[in-house]
């Protein structure tokens, strides 16, 4: 049986005709802004995951189609003032120069089309992929910097105290660790910062596929935080413990870009350990 036959034929019309055209007018409207925005996540490692949180939500509206399908339209005005609303985001944003701003914009006039064109029911069976694509949007440079230099900070840290327990020779002085032969700087890179933009968009994305608990979905994006500090404080502790027993190479170059993409590994791996943890304590508390 075709199960096309259930889906209402004005809602086959919208997603057939009206979807792809409203599709291109907002390309059109925000030809100004989208390329500068992959243009960040191309220059800058930190937002390179941006290319795939939109398809990681086209991915969720396709799995998800046949609910949606099925739901009947039911356009609803209000949604032409959250349409006005996101475009005066978008020109505010652009005269005041605040990338973030116009950037934010298209998430809520996305929404505005819908509630205008569907109604409610269409907008909350498109809210998970349309709100997951805040993950794209790198944050302000001021809120990004005022978390960057705290995890910093904590990376530091941990990796000093880690090498005091192994009998490594150092002084700490903020973000540098001073060894005997080289002084190692915690950059924004070895911060946590990258992989804790990363990592929660992961998580995030991995908690809706697998787990159907809200708290505990929740509580994955948490520990997002704690994980992405110890892993890269552990990043920072052997490359520090490198640099004193083998030499001060380890800290430069190829070995040590290769170590983030390798930590950042660890670290998600630690978010999926950690849920199949939960979820054994959960089930031998049931039973």
């Amino acid at each position: 049986m075709d199960k096309t036959t259930n889906v209402p034929e004005e809602s086959q019309r919208l997603w057939q005709w009206g979807v792809p055209l409203l599709g291109a007018l907002v390309l059109l409207l925000y030809s100004p802004i989208l390329p500068g925005l992959v243009g960040q996540w191309w220059d800058n490692p930190d937002f390179s995951h941006g290319f795939l949180v939109p398809l990681f939500s086209g991915y969720v509206v396709w799995v998800t189609r046949e609910d949606w399908q099925a739901i009947s339209p039911q356009p609803e005005d209000k949604g032409l003032f959250v349409i006005l609303g996101a475009i005066g985001m978008l020109l505010a944003g652009s005269l005041a120069a605040v990338l973030f701003v116009s950037r934010l914009s298209i998430l809520p006039l996305l929404a505005g089309i819908i509630l205008y064109l569907a109604g409610k029911k269409m907008l909350r069976a498109m809210a998970f992929p349309l709100g997951f694509l805040v993950f794209m949007i790198p944050p302000p440079e001021i809120i990004y910097n005022q978390i960057t230099f705290p995890l910093q900070l904590w990376a530091s840290r941990v990796a000093f105290t880690f090498l005091h327990w192994v009998h490594v020779p150092v002084l700490l002085e903020g973000n540098i660790l001073v060894l005997p032969n080289y002084t190692l700087e915690v950059a924004e890179a070895c911060s946590g910062i990258r992989s804790l933009i990363s990592l929660m968009a992961l998580a995030v994305a991995y908690g809706y596929i697998t787990e159907r608990r809200n708290w505990l979905r929740a509580l994955l994006v948490v520990l997002t935080v704690p994980v992405s500090i110890l892993s890269n404080s552990l990043r920072v502790f052997g490359t520090g413990l490198a640099t004193y027993r083998i030499g001060p190479e380890w800290a430069q170059g190829s070995l040590h870009e290769m170590s983030g993409l390798v930590v950042f590994i660890v670290a998600a791996g630690l978010i999926v350990v950690s849920h199949r943890v939960i979820g054994l304590f959960l089930r031998h508390k049931d039973a």
